[in-house]
């Protein structure tokens, strides 16, 4: 989260919604919140603390698509610079906001969240792990991490598909597949655009 917070400090003016600092500011607060409340596990189940953290994915998220979309729109128009470097670094930056958005979100929504996994409120997963495949090659307390959220992120974002984790519900599909599009809009325009502008 402060990763994607810095990011959008630093991405251009015209890829963020406001001032660069009103979604890093108001996220940082959300943070704040967050960890004081629960500063050492995230197995509390409150729904307080659930709304708040839900308000910033939605904060993010909402900054992630506003920071796609104006590329988008940027580089379809030709408003955006033809400096290469720096086309490049934006849309590296709008990709990584994409990639660790998508990762928080799986983390976050499957089986209920963190306290719900870890309370086991929902028997059936949202995302099928190889461990969970394989039981007999992990260690039988295994449970998904944040870690591995970020991996499914990370391939499904450059594969442009699932891997080696498949997602089992209707929600999953359709996330998963909402950010194998806007990866591949992104990462396909901006190099073209950077083609172009290196002639």
């Amino acid at each position: 989260m402060v990763v994607l917070l810095g990011l959008q400090f630093f991405l251009p003016d015209e890829l963020t919604p406001g001032p660069r600092w009103v979604v890093p500011a108001i996220g940082f607060v959300l943070l704040v919140v967050l960890v004081i409340a629960s500063p050492y596990r995230l197995d509390r189940e409150e729904m307080r603390l659930r709304r708040v953290g839900l308000g910033l994915m939605g904060l993010l998220g909402f900054a992630m698509v506003w920071g796609v979309w104006h590329l988008v729109h940027g580089l379809i128009d030709g408003e955006v610079s033809n400096n290469a470097a720096g086309l490049l670094a934006a849309g590296a930056a709008v990709w990584l906001s994409n990639f660790l958005v998508f990762a928080l979100w799986y983390w976050e929504f499957d089986r209920g969240g963190p306290a719900a996994r870890a309370h086991a409120r929902k028997p059936y997963p949202d995302f099928l792990f190889v461990q969970m495949q394989n039981p007999d090659l992990a260690d039988p307390e295994w449970e998904p991490q944040f870690l591995d959220y970020l991996y499914l992120s990370f391939t499904n974002a450059t594969a442009f598909s699932p891997t080696d984790v498949m997602p089992m519900s209707r929600w999953a599909k359709l996330t998963m597949m909402m950010q194998s599009g806007i990866s591949l809009i992104t990462v396909s325009l901006v190099i073209a655009r950077a083609v172009n502008v290196l002639k």
